[in-house]
């Protein structure tokens, strides 16, 4: 059987496998940060104030300049800086889409360098590619279709990167304004099912602790998370917690090379030789999850290894999630989550040893037709300890882009208005109060069922502030042939 702890002699084949040290990482590591330096040599100036001066395109965290409003430190990862060539190219050459049959050879990171949009572009029914129009005009257009379509048959959709809590709060707003709920944000395709889940079982659709709750907990398990690419700044809070005495333990189908070992732009140390991060890893089958978490509780359950007091407390349910737990079987439990009992007893003690912890997932729990009974499933772990409303403790999905928490929570939703509050005809009447204007009282169209929408010939205009639903739904085909049925359909880049 695999072992699953990450043993010493593990380490050292690791160590092997993923060579480190200032004559072997320096190469790679400051490579790759001269690379961004040369991409972006042609504007040095405006590039040293964006990173100096400006907010990070990339993560969940406030960042002003070089530092973070969560800790203390220096700001600074590889996502940033690689995202940096987005605000610093100059604008494209408009010629190239004069024919966009030129352009269906080239990959998405070949049309990302080809530059800035300088202004807007306008492609009619028929044309081989776009011409330039007035922002007038291209306004004019735009409010000429809203005003002559039903509110329904029109869309909004924002997404995440670079879009702050202002913005989206003014997106769902305006859309309200001229009669639509069909607006929605990246938010729904990534932590839809966090949402649902955490609102039902804790009340609260967001995290429960921040990042500064790593430092000094005991363990930090990571569910279908890769905070090493996804979220590169944490590792800076990885490392420190590391040194504090933390444990981190990946419950992941692959070990992320970047979980097994990190270079921390922001740290000294971390940046010349490096950072072990994971220290147990328990490779569960795709979708194993669920299975996994209920041998797990089957065990905490039978030691009597969970927090009776906190539960007891602060819980309700307890009695027929033991009833569930009685009806399987281990055989079963390890057939579906492709690990043996003894994975299970090993994370059950984990947990049992823990006095704090903070159970992190992300995208490889969330998207999955089950994704919602995935995350239930790590709340009812949390729970059962009282990983809630302790400090060093807390129950943290982690998104993947700036604000696309906050775009739900500011109200950029098909399904609720701001705050979260559902929508109905009482909450509708007392927005429309406070707004002064009539706030539509209709469930809207989430962004999957817009593309179904447009499919169907059911949508007259599709406006989309940033995204791209090509690369990020699926059954890119489908969705290339509906985008092409809706009358009008905007793309605004900034």
């Amino acid at each position: 059987m695999l072992s699953h702890k990450i043993q010493k002699d593990w380490k050292e084949r690791l160590k092997a496998a993923v060579p480190f040290g200032l004559g072997q990482v320096k190469p790679k590591h400051f490579r790759d940060m001269a690379e961004v330096t040369w991409k972006n040599r042609d504007n040095l100036g405006y590039a040293w104030k964006v990173l100096s001066r400006g907010v990070c395109d990339g993560c969940a965290l406030g960042v002003a300049g070089f530092h973070d409003w969560t800790v203390k430190g220096v700001h600074l990862c590889m996502t940033r800086l690689n995202l940096l060539r987005l605000n610093t190219m100059p604008e494209l050459d408009v010629r190239s889409l004069e024919d966009v049959s030129r352009l269906a050879s080239l990959d998405n990171a070949r049309l990302r360098e080809s530059g800035r949009l300088p202004y807007p572009m306008l492609r009619e029914k028929g044309a081989k590619g776009f011409r330039r129009i007035p922002w007038d005009e291209a306004y004019q257009r735009i409010a000429k279709k809203i005003r002559a379509t039903d509110p329904k048959r029109w869309a909004m959709f924002v997404t995440s990167r670079g879009v702050t809590n202002e913005v989206y709060y003014m997106a769902q707003k305006v859309a309200r304004f001229l009669g639509s709920n069909n607006v929605d944000n990246a938010a729904r395709l990534c932590h839809a099912p966090s949402t649902a889940a955490m609102k039902h079982a804790v009340g609260v659709a967001a995290t429960t602790c921040s990042y500064k709750d790593w430092w000094g907990t005991d363990l930090i398990v990571f569910f279908g998370a890769n905070p090493a690419n996804d979220q590169p700044v944490t590792t800076k809070y990885l490392h420190q917690a590391k040194r504090l005495g933390a444990k981190v333990a990946l419950v992941n189908p692959y070990l992320e090379p970047g979980m097994k070992r990190y270079w921390v732009p922001s740290t000294l140390s971390s940046a010349l030789f490096g950072t072990d991060i994971a220290d147990y890893w328990f490779p569960v089958s795709q979708g194993g999850d669920i299975a996994f978490l209920y041998g797990v509780l089957k065990i905490l359950i039978a030691n009597g290894w969970v927090d009776e007091n906190f539960i007891g407390n602060h819980t309700v349910g307890l009695d027929e999630l033991k009833s569930q737990i009685s009806n399987l079987k281990f055989a079963e439990l390890e057939g579906r989550c492709g690990l043996e009992r003894a994975a299970m007893q090993e994370f059950a003690e984990l947990i049992r040893d823990a006095k704090t912890a903070v159970l992190v997932w992300s995208m490889g729990i969330t998207q999955h037709a089950f994704g919602g009974d995935a995350v239930q499933m790590i709340l009812n772990l949390g729970l059962t300890k009282g990983y809630v409303g302790r400090d060093k403790c807390g129950l943290m999905p982690i998104r993947g882009h700036s604000s696309v928490q906050g775009g739900a929570e500011m109200g950029a939703y098909a399904t609720v208005f701001p705050d979260g509050k559902p929508i109905n005809a009482q909450n509708a009447a007392a927005l429309s109060t406070l707004y002064g204007f009539p706030v539509p009282d209709w469930v809207g169209l989430t962004a999957p069922q817009m593309i179904d929408a447009c499919a169907c010939g059911e949508l007259d205009l599709l406006y989309c502030l940033g995204g791209n639903f090509l690369r990020t739904l699926p059954e890119p085909d489908y969705v290339r042939q509906a985008l092409a049925k809706v009358p009008i359909d905007v793309h605004r880049a900034d």
